[in-house]
Parts: C-alpha cells; structure tokens; sequence
C-alpha cells in the first residue's frame, strides 16, 4: 500500500435531495480516481461532527457506501478514516473488511481508531467507557481482526470480546493495510509503530516535526525501521484565490491550506512534506466539479503520487 494522496468525504450535506446525495458522492470518489488520488476515505460516523454541522445533518453509514462505491470505481483504495472501533463487534469488522476487499477487487483498506463521539455511543446504544477503556478494547480488537484477516481461526477471551474458532472467508489478498489515525504521541503512535501500515496524523502545522519525531521513538520502541510506517496529515482545503489565510478560522489554523491550488500545494510542500510526513488526506467543505481535479494535480509532483 501506498497512499500519498488521498481525498476524505467529511460530510453529505450537499444540498439536494436524498435522490441527488449519493450521486454527489460518487462523483467525488470518480473525479478523485481519474485526478490520480490514492485512495478516497469515508468519515465512519453516525451523526454529523459538530465542527461541521448538526448531529442531524445527513450521514451515510460508512461500509454500505463504501461497498456501492468499490462497484463505481476501478483503482483507487477504499476505507474509513478511521473507523470508530467501539461501533462493531471486531469479528465484524473482520467479516466487512474482507467482503468489502472482495467487492473492491483487493482495495479494500481498514482505518481504525478507538472511538470519541460521546453522543452518538450514548443516543444510539454503544458503550462509550474512558479514554482507557476504549484504547484497551482496541488493542484487544486487533487480536481479533487482525488474524482473522490474515486467514486464521481466532479463539479469544478477553475483557471486552470474546470469539471461538472465528473465521472470515471469502478473502481477496493474504493482507489488507492497516491505517490508524490520531495525535496521540504514546498510544496511538505506539500502536501504529506495533501493528499498523499508515498512521494518519491529526495534528496542526507547527506540532508535526514533533509528531515525526515521536513516530520514530515509538518505532525504535517497537524494534521497527520507521520507513515501513507510512505517514500522511488529513487537512481541510479550501481551492479559492479569494479565501486567504485570515479567514481561516482560529480554531483551524494549521490544519488548513487555502487559496489557489498551486499555493494549497506550496504550504503542504512547506509544512508536511518537508519536515517528513509522507502524504496527506485532503477534504473539501463544498464540492463543485472540477475542484477536486485542480487540488490533484497540485498535489501529486509534491506528494510523489
């Protein structure tokens, strides 16, 4: 796997009618194919984020798109950034990721994280925990998930989940790649150091070379050459000559690149590629047809895609 480049949907709020939204959606994941992305990722969410909208903004449950989507395209990698772990039983996950690398014709990618929107766990029934709770029922998913993708049966017994002799068959490649995404500098790096493909890092400008810096401790921690760990930095764009740098909202600096396209991929160039993360992940606030094309190729001779 090698996602340099990669467009995130962060949301459905197009507004059209239901008929007209996943069409939308689909033409997104078609322009970013035929922009030459790598990969085109899904928000695994129930409920709009509040950053973005009202809990009851539209929002397409995540696997079901993603399996419509793997019939409308051809080469780009398909996945959640990230999956909340807390919402699917791990042999679950196991048994939709390896149908969706079936569907996909092997593009499939599984993004996971601990889970963090509090309300939708408590208005929809799932049990939300501590912030240690959660990390550990993750790492006691990927003893789950992780061989059974591989073609093992998996007997577990842990605190949280338990399988006897679980399988998941029909499986399209012996591996799919693993991305985690995150800031945390123990946890959720230590994590991807031990087990993961792509760590995808949440974070603002200034915080990244530190960032890359912890990555490379938790690799030495985990034994590991950091350049088997793939890096990318999911930020917001905004592909408009008139929208400059103080508009950007204060909450969001650092974590937006605006303006033309060429600048877009000057300030990724300067701030990501630079001080050693590998790609990004991109996401618009508004689609209009032909913006994703124009970010693709300013994008693509700085990221290497």
């Amino acid at each position: 796997m090698t996602i340099r480049l990669a467009l995130q949907i962060p949301n459905f709020s197009y507004g059209t009618t239901v008929a007209d939204l996943f069409p939308t959606v689909l033409a997104q994941a078609r322009e970013a194919e035929e922009a030459g992305f790598d990969a085109v990722f899904l928000m695994d969410h129930f409920y709009q984020l509040p950053m973005l909208g009202a809990p009851d903004e539209p929002m397409l449950e995540a696997y079901t798109a993603l399996g419509a989507l793997a019939t409308a395209t051809e080469r780009v990698l398909l996945g959640t950034l990230v999956t909340g772990n807390t919402y699917r039983n791990p042999a679950l996950l196991a048994k939709i990721i390896t149908t969706l690398d079936v569907v996909s014709a092997g593009r499939a990618v599984l993004g996971v994280g601990t889970g963090w929107f509090e309300l939708e766990h408590e208005q929809l029934g799932f049990e939300f925990g501590t912030f240690t709770e959660r990390f550990a029922k993750l790492e006691e998913a990927l003893q789950i998930v992780l061989p059974m993708l591989a073609g093992e049966r998996v007997s577990y017994t842990g605190d949280f989940y338990r399988t006897s002799d679980a399988v998941a068959v029909p499986r399209y490649r012996d591996h799919i790649p693993l991305m985690i995404g995150g800031s945390g500098e123990k946890k959720t790096f230590g994590l991807a150091a031990r087990y993961f493909d792509h760590l995808n890092v949440i974070a603002a400008f200034d915080e990244l070379p530190g960032k890359v810096d912890a990555v490379k401790r938790r690799c030495d921690e985990a034994d590991r050459d950091p350049a088997t760990l793939e890096t990318s930095v999911l930020l917001t764009v905004i592909p408009d000559p008139a929208f400059s740098d103080d508009l950007v909202p204060p909450a969001m600096r650092g974590r937006m690149a605006v303006g033309s396209p060429d600048r877009i991929a000057e300030t990724i160039r300067a701030n990501v590629i630079d001080v050693g993360i590998g790609g990004v992940v991109v996401n618009l606030p508004a689609y209009r047809p032909g913006s994703i094309t124009a970010i693709g190729e300013a994008l693509r001779s700085v990221v290497g895609a």
